[in-house]
């Protein structure tokens, strides 16, 4: 009889501990090697207006490329679609990318006024560190291999540089195998930078992920000298900052602060239920602020123009200086999700015509 009882126990243990791993994502498989996709560059006599408008001469002679994007939060059944344009001049690099977006997302992480006058920011209960998916903002990523560097990338895409089901993060880190392998990553953030008319320029290294010393692994941003988003603390159990029109975010204002607008909290102003931005933005000076966007969001699409120099002379940065070659690169699609990206599984490859 113990040992019956003993090993029903066990049985159980075992029950409780395998569903408490199933609550995480499994390790992701291997990405699986597919035939890459061609977007073709053509030259643009005028250079498109970037103000997320496709009306300009340029999209109607540039070849669209379809692309479908699987797995991501929010998505319905996690699928969405887009088409993919590129044009050039002689000094710069211009895309024009739609997709479709059910819903347009700005709600991201507001403080909220309580029925007891306290303050507290909205946050996805299912979130376990860094995995938001319910106040959050709508991105787009896209990801260059810098000079062939990162092996493995013509045949896999960007998917080569993530790493799902590793300790310490619920959905997974990016990052590159060995050391020297870089790439290029364009990450637009709606709300912290987008409506300014910028993306966040950044890049993916071989880091791994540290829980003290590298919690981004190997996700990194170029350098800047001034501007960039910061968080709008809590002090003193208030948000610290308000927008001078005193407009709560959910009532006619934004979900975003500028800092030329900021102007210290007046808790009078508000009422229970009211919503204030937790982010203060301003234009990104320098290395990370150098490739400029135009968007707009109507109807359930996404239209977004993209304009960059070809070559900017940063080690960061991929830089087309030569319009022979082919640039793999992988777009990643976000529909008010932190980090569970809709994702083209094909590599896709850039040729100047």
């Amino acid at each position: 009889m113990k040992q019956t009882v003993m090993s029903v126990a066990v049985l159980a243990s075992l029950v409780l501990v395998a569903n408490a791993f199933a609550k995480e994502p499994a390790p992701k498989d291997k990405p699986k090697e597919m035939k890459p996709i061609t977007v073709t560059a053509v030259m643009a006599a005028v250079a498109p207006t970037i103000d997320g408008d496709a009306k300009d001469a340029v999209w109607k002679s540039a070849p669209a490329v379809k692309l479908d994007a699987v797995k991501g939060a929010n998505f319905k059944g996690g699928k969405t679609s887009a088409s993919l344009q590129v044009a050039y001049d002689k000094e710069n690099l211009y895309m024009l990318l739609t997709y479709d977006d059910p819903t347009l997302s700005v709600q991201r992480s507001p403080y909220k006024k309580q029925p007891d006058g306290s303050w507290q920011k909205l946050k996805d209960p299912e979130d376990k560190g860094g995995d938001n998916d319910v106040y959050y903002e709508d991105k787009f990523a896209v990801q260059w291999n810098i000079n062939n560097s990162v092996i493995g990338f013509e045949k896999f895409g960007c998917a080569i540089s993530c790493h799902g089901g590793e300790p310490g993060k619920p959905y997974g880190n990016k990052y590159n195998e060995e050391a020297g392998e870089i790439a290029d990553m364009w990450h637009s953030k709606w709300v912290r930078m987008g409506h300014l008319g910028q993306l966040d320029d950044g890049y993916v290294d071989h880091t791994r992920f540290d829980p003290e010393k590298a919690k981004s692994a190997g996700r990194k941003t170029d350098p800047k000298t001034a501007g960039g988003y910061e968080d709008n603390k809590l002090v003193n159990g208030k948000p610290e900052f308000m927008n001078k029109d005193s407009k709560p975010a959910n009532k006619g204002g934004t979900y975003w602060l500028k800092a030329e607008d900021k102007v210290p909290f007046d808790d009078s102003k508000f009422k229970a239920g009211d919503e204030v931005a937790s982010i203060i933005v301003a234009p990104t000076v320098g290395d990370r602020g150098d490739v400029k966007i135009a968007g707009k969001w109507a109807n359930g699409k996404w239209t977004v123009e993209i304009t960059r120099k070809l070559v900017t002379g940063s080690k960061f940065d991929v830089n087309f200086d030569d319009l022979k070659k082919s640039y793999g690169f992988g777009v990643a699609l976000f529909d008010n999700a932190q980090v569970r990206h809709a994702y083209v599984e094909q590599p896709l490859v850039l040729q100047f015509k």
